[in-house]
């Protein structure tokens, strides 16, 4: 058998023999060291809910249709960069010049659209192809000649700000206008009609949470069919409940200002790929497994490289979307766009609970953390905080992220 099978044998080999579906594993511990485990691995969750209940309650216009719908628009682009950044991030690597790819893909897509009046699709396929070429160069520095992803990134801060201020000749070029810019200020509302809403939004958010509960039942079943721990079935029947009444409830307030937004289509599918490929693909194990011991993984057999070279090109793919995303909802494109997004994106993946030393971390921690940044600066910006006030928060903010997983390293190297 060779090194590549092996390696593909052990990943999928159970830890013990299947069992009939009814079996169930007990709870190591007892059901009293099962809520204090679950409130810590879902401590994230509990803190955005936390910072929706406060800012909620110092702003009523926080939960109004309208800012729930412009809280989408404004901050799309944070979670569509933060998917890229935590792969780069378990990888233990970073990346620093995702805001500048993102001036300089919008900057592509003007020069395209507006100077040069090509179609808005001719735009889009332009952004993303210098995003795909962006993130090879990177790639091939970090990957093949071994510099660290921090010094390339950082070069590359640089040199594609510098390129996206010359395509624009240090000039706004605007407007888009058009199907461009309606793929991130677009809706879809009135498609099945509505009183005073759109029931559209609704039953796509209704088929959504059915899919994702499904989904959740399929997990449960394999993991007692192997007889790995779940939880109580009270416990697990609230999480779904809680999970549809929270969607449902943001649907409805949606569907009653301008419907359905094409971005948050785009962001959903995002997400549900991503999702998969850090968690079901051999792609995504190798990366947790380069992130976790490099030699390691080198040494089993993970075509390090390569999976390396490719992460960059995917981190390159994501901030040319988020140059669209972002040129499109401010309907030009701009030399100084994108200022401060990495710091975004690296913010939402270690608030999301990513390692600092890579191999840990996952999909649906970034983006709740995209959303805990995006909530903030949101509710902030309503309060009237100022401009300078903002920063030093989400910094503190950040601080305590890191510093609370590195306390629980060290608590979890005192207990073993």
């Amino acid at each position: 058998m060779s090194t590549s099978d092996t390696r593909t044998a052990i990943l999928h080999a159970p830890d013990s023999p299947p069992s009939s579906p009814g079996a169930r594993a007990s709870l190591p511990g007892g059901f009293g060291r099962y809520l204090l485990d679950n409130a810590r691995k879902n401590g994230i969750l509990l803190a955005f809910v936390v910072v929706v209940v406060v800012f909620s309650i110092l702003q009523p216009k926080f939960l109004s249709p309208a800012n729930l719908t412009n809280l989408v628009l404004q901050f799309a682009y944070v979670l569509i960069l933060a998917l890229g950044m935590l792969m780069v991030i378990v990888l233990a690597q970073i990346d620093l010049s995702v805001g500048s790819v993102v001036a300089l893909t919008g900057a592509v897509a003007a020069v395209v659209v507006v100077r040069g009046g090509a179609p808005w699709w001719m735009g889009v396929l332009a952004a993303i192809a210098v995003g795909l070429v962006v993130g090879a160069w990177q790639g091939f520095w970090v990957a093949v000649v071994g510099i660290p992803g921090f010094i390339v990134s950082l070069g590359g801060m640089l040199v594609f700000r510098g390129l996206a201020q010359l395509i624009l000749d240090y000039k706004s070029l605007s407007p888009f206008g058009g199907t461009y810019y309606n793929i991130a200020n677009g809706f879809i509302n009135g498609v099945l009609g509505g009183p005073g809403y759109d029931i559209f939004t609704l039953v796509v958010f209704a088929i959504a949470v059915v899919g994702y509960a499904g989904s959740q039942w399929r997990a449960r079943m394999g993991q007692i069919a192997y007889r790995q721990a779940v939880a109580p079935t009270p416990f697990f029947v609230a999480k779904l409940v809680v999970v549809a009444a929270v969607a449902m409830a943001f649907a409805w307030r949606i569907s009653h200002n301008r419907g359905l937004p094409f971005i948050l289509i785009l962001l959903a599918v995002l997400i549900m790929v991503y999702s998969m490929v850090m968690g079901r693909t051999a792609f995504g194990r190798d990366i947790y497994a380069i992130g976790g011991n490099r030699w390691a993984a080198e040494l089993s057999g993970v075509k390090v490289k390569w999976v390396t070279f490719w992460t960059f090109v995917n981190m390159g793919f994501l901030s040319a979307v988020g140059g669209v995303v972002f040129s499109a909802r401010m309907n030009g494109a701009q030399p100084a766009a994108g200022t401060g997004f990495e710091l975004d994106a690296i913010a939402a993946c270690f608030i999301g609970g990513a390692s600092t030393t890579g191999g840990i971390g996952r999909i649906a921690g970034a983006v709740i953390g995209g959303l805990i940044m995006a909530v903030i600066s949101n509710g902030m910006q309503l309060m009237g905080v100022s401009q300078g006030v903002q920063p030093v928060v989400k910094g503190l903010i950040l601080t305590a992220a890191v510093a609370f997983d590195l306390f629980n390293k060290r608590r979890s190297v005192t207990a073993a």
